[in-house]
């Protein structure tokens, strides 16, 4: 069963057990808006039911980025008549890219999800993206009524899609903050998460800090964990510039644990190869040779 936590008036933390899940609502006037939905429908209709308990307002969703607990119960609240879903322009692509794949990942607790049968199963995608190119930090506001929010991008993260909202003093920051476990790595951008997380933590008009998992937390926990990963990021520019590579000698110098660490380690050394390989000049294509007047092409 979901667990509400008003932080702010009308302003909720709604708990979900699979995947330690924090999804937001933020009460307006006019409409409500959810932030996450869960990992398929059997979660999305747990966090709807917690919605309606509150609230009977039209709704809009937001899903701070495309890892599949986060947006994969999109179709419950389509079916609840939402028709507006923000998210960052990169998330909106990779849904499309990944979705159908990243059923894989949810069988066990999501088994129609992931077999992709039954009702709200299908993936529904964002509608309405941040302004820019997607690449720069961006901010839009939505107004729910006599209540603005705020969605902004900091930079690439946890991935290169991750979506903060703020309203009041209130910010739901999805898994650009962690709490209760080490940070996923899978496809995160581990020294630009360090400058994302910092950029967050010094926004002073934010109290209350909301992980995509675990309890609320403060601006010095963002900061904090901002500082472990910074000094993980040195550590482990160490372990590869000696070329020891990912060891277990190596995966104890970090701060995380063992398997933490060890998708640390191979997620900076495929960066740092793919940057090397965007430094190395191209070849020149050739281009054909002009022909004298009168010579028969070749072949």
């Amino acid at each position: 069963m979901a667990r509400t936590q008003e932080l702010r008036r009308g302003v909720y933390v709604i708990g979900t057990e699979n995947w330690r899940l924090n999804s937001g609502l933020v009460l307006g006037t006019q409409r409500a808006l959810v932030i996450d939905t869960g990992a398929g429908p059997r979660q999305g209709r747990e966090i709807l039911a917690a919605v309606r308990d509150i609230t009977d307002l039209p709704l809009t969703v937001v899903n701070t980025h495309a890892h599949y607990d986060h947006y994969m119960g999109n179709a419950v609240f389509a079916r609840a008549g939402a028709t507006e879903f923000w998210a960052h322009k990169a998330c909106a692509s990779a849904m499309a890219e990944v979705g159908e794949f990243q059923r894989s990942f949810v069988g066990t607790q999501e088994p129609e999800m992931g077999d992709a049968t039954g009702i709200d199963t299908q993936l529904v995608l964002p509608t309405n993206t941040l302004p820019g190119n997607g690449r720069r930090p961006s901010l839009t506001r939505i107004d729910l009524g006599e209540r603005p929010v705020t969605l902004f991008f900091l930079g690439p993260g946890h991935t290169d899609n991750d979506v903060c909202v703020g309203v009041h003093d209130v910010v739901f920051c999805g898994d650009l903050v962690e709490e209760g476990a080490d940070p996923n790595f899978e496809d995160a951008y581990p020294q630009r998460w360090v400058e994302s997380l910092r950029a967050l933590a010094t926004l002073e008009r934010y109290i209350a800090f909301v992980p995509g998992h675990g309890t609320p937390v403060t601006a010095n926990f963002v900061a904090q964990q901002a500082d472990t990963m910074d000094l993980a990021v040195h550590r482990a520019k160490d372990v590869i510039a000696s070329g020891e590579g990912p060891s277990t000698a190596a995966m104890y110098r970090l701060p995380y644990q063992a398997g933490v660490a060890r998708v640390f380690l191979d997620r900076l050394a495929l960066i740092a190869a793919e940057s090397e390989a965007e430094l190395q000049p191209r070849p020149t294509p050739e281009l054909p040779q002009p022909q004298s007047p009168g010579t028969p092409p070749a072949g």
